[in-house]
């Protein structure tokens, strides 16, 4: 029995006490739940460790440490000691990322010995939607991106990548996990798309799914389209795809400074209920 406080990285063994954690605040935890739903809590499959932190022999707060690092259910003790964790280890990860307040203290214990940040995004409203709203029609376009139309869809994806992160995914691997992740979405019915000539003009994807809460991510109108509400439309379709098909909440989360985007998914039905931060590398 654990008696005081203590972090570990957790084994196959604590995966029910570690979806207790999760399931606390499912919008929120949509991603880091829906990875441990799909590989358990073995690091090969999951693709990082996932770090327990116990209070009186319970496990209260988790960090996920892989491509992202993740605090969940995180409180200021536990922080602190994931940011010791984390110092210990080095960095591996390529950002940090979660709710704002336990990432705003992770990154100022973690700045010393990570930083400098190549961005730091302290305040992106997260938003969420039980129903689509009736002041905007889904787009009837919108839809399934096919197997069969990954050439179509992964220019859009890379140039939206780019535009949101400031890197490209291509370099390093050549793009091989990018394109996999996309392949991935597009196979399991997540990625969304209107397509006219044999090009994206908008697209969504579906990112994160559980049975109570997904996350929409990756939206974007290309260039020469914007300003038409095409991303209103779209959006409206896709939250549509969303909770009919894969959750009662669809959730997203989006720059503090994107103004018009923010006000777009607010006519569409979504509404602001907490912030996440992101720190990019």
């Amino acid at each position: 029995m654990l008696t005081h406080t203590t972090t570990r990285v957790l084994e196959p063994g604590d995966l029910g006490a570690a979806l207790a954690v999760l399931d606390s605040e499912p919008v929120a935890n949509a991603f880091v739940t829906a990875r441990v739903q799909a590989a358990g809590l073995d690091p090969w499959r999951l693709g990082g460790e996932m770090w327990g932190w116990y209070s009186e022999g319970r496990l209260r707060s988790l960090c996920y440490s892989g491509a992202n690092l993740v605090p969940v259910c995180a409180t200021p003790e536990a922080v602190r000691a994931f940011a010791d964790r984390a110092r210990r280890t080095g960095r591996r990860c390529s950002s940090i990322v979660g709710p704002a307040e336990a990432t705003a203290e992770l990154w100022r214990l973690l700045e010393p010995s990570w930083g400098p940040a190549r961005d730091v995004r302290r305040h992106q409203p997260l938003m969420v939607a039980e129903r689509p709203s009736a002041d905007v029609a889904p787009d009837p376009l919108v839809r399934r991106v096919r197997k069969d139309e990954m050439d179509v869809i992964m220019p859009a994806c890379v140039a939206m990548f780019i535009e949101e992160v400031g890197v490209s995914p291509m370099a390093g691997d050549g793009g091989l996990l990018y394109q996999a992740r996309v392949a991935e979405l597009v196979s399991s019915g997540r990625s969304f798309a209107r397509v006219e000539d044999g090009k994206v003009v908008f697209k969504a994807e579906i990112g994160a799914a559980t049975s109570k809460a997904c996350q929409i991510q990756g939206v974007w109108v290309a260039p020469e389209y914007r300003g038409r509400g095409l991303s209103e439309t779209g959006m409206a379709a896709v939250l549509r795809y969303a909770l009919a098909d894969v959750a009662p909440v669809a959730s997203l989360y989006v720059n503090d400074y994107n103004t018009p985007a923010r006000a777009a998914y607010r006519r569409v039905g979504f509404r602001e209920v907490g912030a996440f931060m992101s720190v990019l590398f």
